[in-house]
C-alpha cells in the first residue's frame, strides 16, 4: 500500500518556565506527521515530541529523509520494516498514525480531571493558594510538587506549610525527578509516610538505583518515571506505580492494549505535547480511569499557552504548526 507522508516542525514556549531537578523547561520543539491513503481517503496523525536534547537530534536525523519535501510517497511495508530501527519518539508518531489509518480507535475519550502541577521552590505556596481558592469545595484534588529542584533547606521548610494547607481529601505526589540521594529520600519519606494524603514519591532516586527504590517502596509508595525510560524492561517487572509517557515509549499499541485489559497502577503523564499527541494521552488516561486503580493523570493544566496547537482537531494543529516557528 502506498501512503503519502508529510512532516511539519513546531515550536512553542510554556506559559511559565518549569524548573525540575533535571533542569529548566521552557521551550518545546517537535514534529507533526500526517499519513494519508489516497485509496481509502483516510488520514492518520502522529507527533514526535522528544524531551532529551540528545534524543531530539536522533529524531531529527531519523526524520531527515522525509522532511526534504512537502509530501513524500512511501510504501507501508517498507515503513513498517524500518520502524524498529527508529527512536522511540518517532516510533510513537508512526505507530499512532498507522493505527488511526487502520481505525484502531473508534472513540477518542475526553481527558479526565488532571492532577495540578505545583512549581518548584517558593512559587509553590502562591500557586497552591490560587488553586485552593478556585477549586470547588468538597471536590477531591490531586497536587504534584516538583522537589529536588530548589534549595533543599527551603523545600524542607515549605513541606509543613504545604501539608497544613492541603485539604484532608487531597492527594499528594512529590516528584524529585531522580534528584535525591538515599539519605534525602529517606528524610522526606519519614515526614510523609503516615500521611494518608500521600499518593507516592515520584522517581525519588537515580534512575539506576533500583535497590534503593525497592527499599524505599517498603516505607512509602514509589512511582517510577525516568527509570522506565532508561530501563524499559521495568515496565513489566516493577510492581508499584508507573508514570507512563506514551509519546516517549514507541508504538502506542502495546500500552493501549494493556490499558484496555485493565493493567493496574499505571498513571498517564504529559510531555507537553500538542493537540495531536494529546488525543492519545487523553484516550489512554480515560481508559486508565475505567480500570481497577483510577488515578488523576498528569496533564499539567495551565502550563501551555492558549493556541490552536493544542486543539482537539488535528487539522487545526497542523495549520497552527506552520505559524509556530
Amino acid at each position: 500500500m502506498s501512503l503519502q507522508l508529510a512532516v511539519r516542525p513546531y515550536a512553542y514556549s510554556l506559559s511559565r518556565p518549569l524548573q525540575t531537578a533535571a533542569g529548566l523547561w521552557q521551550r518545546r520543539e517537535g514534529w507533526l506527521l500526517r499519513l494519508s491513503c489516497e485509496v481509502s481517503g483516510h488520514v492518520g496523525w502522529g507527533e514526535v515530541a522528544p524531551m532529551d536534547p540528545a534524543h531530539r537530534l536522533a529524531c531529527e536525523r531519523a526524520l531527515s529523509r522525509w522532511t526534504q519535501s512537502a509530501d513524500v510517497q512511501c510504501s507501508r511495508n517498507q515503513l513498517e520494516e524500518r520502524l524498529p530501527t527508529l527512536p522511540a519518539e518517532v516510533r510513537f508518531a508512526f505507530g499512532a498514525a498507522l493505527a488511526e489509518l487502520d481505525g484502531v480507535v473508534q472513540v477518542w475519550l475526553p481527558a479526565p480531571r488532571s492532577a495540578c502541577l505545583l512549581p518548584a521552590g517558593a512559587a509553590m505556596l502562591p500557586m497552591l493558594e490560587q488553586l485552593l481558592a478556585t477549586h470547588p469545595v468538597g471536590e477531591p484534588i490531586t497536587v504534584k510538587w516538583k522537589v529536588a529542584a530548589a534549595d533543599s533547606d527551603l523545600e524542607w521548610s515549605l513541606l509543613p506549610k504545604l501539608l497544613e494547607r492541603l485539604p484532608s481529601t487531597a492527594r499528594l505526589r512529590l516528584d524529585a525527578n531522580a534528584g535525591w540521594d538515599r539519605a534525602e529520600a529517606e528524610r522526606w519519606a519519614g515526614a510523609v509516610q503516615d500521611d494518608p494524603r500521600l499518593e507516592w514519591l515520584e522517581q525519588p532516586l537515580a534512575v539506576d538505583d533500583l535497590q534503593g527504590l525497592q527499599a524505599l517502596e517498603q516505607r512509602v509508595p514509589v512511582a517510577l518515571d525516568e527509570s522506565l525510560l532508561r530501563q524499559p524492561q521495568l515496565r513489566e517487572h516493577w510492581q508499584g506505580w508507573q508514570v507512563r509517557r506514551p509519546l516517549l515509549e514507541g508504538d502506542p499499541s502495546h500500552l493501549l492494549r494493556q490499558l484496555q485489559e485493565g493493567r493496574p497502577q499505571l498513571m498517564l503523564s504529559t510531555v507537553f505535547e500538542t493537540g495531536i499527541g494529546f488525543r492519545w494521552l487523553a484516550l489512554m488516561a480515560g481508559l486508565q480511569q475505567q480500570g481497577p486503580t483510577p488515578a488523576a493523570p498528569g496533564l499539567a493544566p495551565g502550563w501551555t499557552p492558549q493556541s490552536l496547537l493544542f486543539s482537539s482537531d488535528p487539522a487545526q494543529v497542523w495549520a497552527a504548526a506552520e505559524l509556530s516557528r
